[in-house]
């Protein structure tokens, strides 16, 4: 599931969600999904190792676990 920065055409806000292919997003603010992807800004070289592990850590407590190789799955 990758990170997608989106912009919202009904309140203007800007944020950022994970998204599986077959999710629409929706703006957390107001609801919508009229929303626009917006082009993300690029991983400072040496820094992509910490935000692969927050976002790991971020899909871990939302409860998705789809982003893990097998091995890094926890046991069930």
């Amino acid at each position: 599931m990758p990170f997608y920065s989106y912009r919202c055409d009904a309140c203007q806000t800007l944020f950022e969600t994970l998204v599986r292919g077959s999710d629409t997003p929706v703006c957390p603010s107001c609801g919508s999904v009229a929303l626009t992807r917006q082009l993300s800004g690029t991983v400072a070289a040496g820094k992509s190792a910490s935000l692969v592990q927050g976002a790991r850590q971020m899909a871990a407590r939302e409860g998705h676990f789809s982003n893990y190789s097998r091995s890094e799955r926890p046991k069930r």
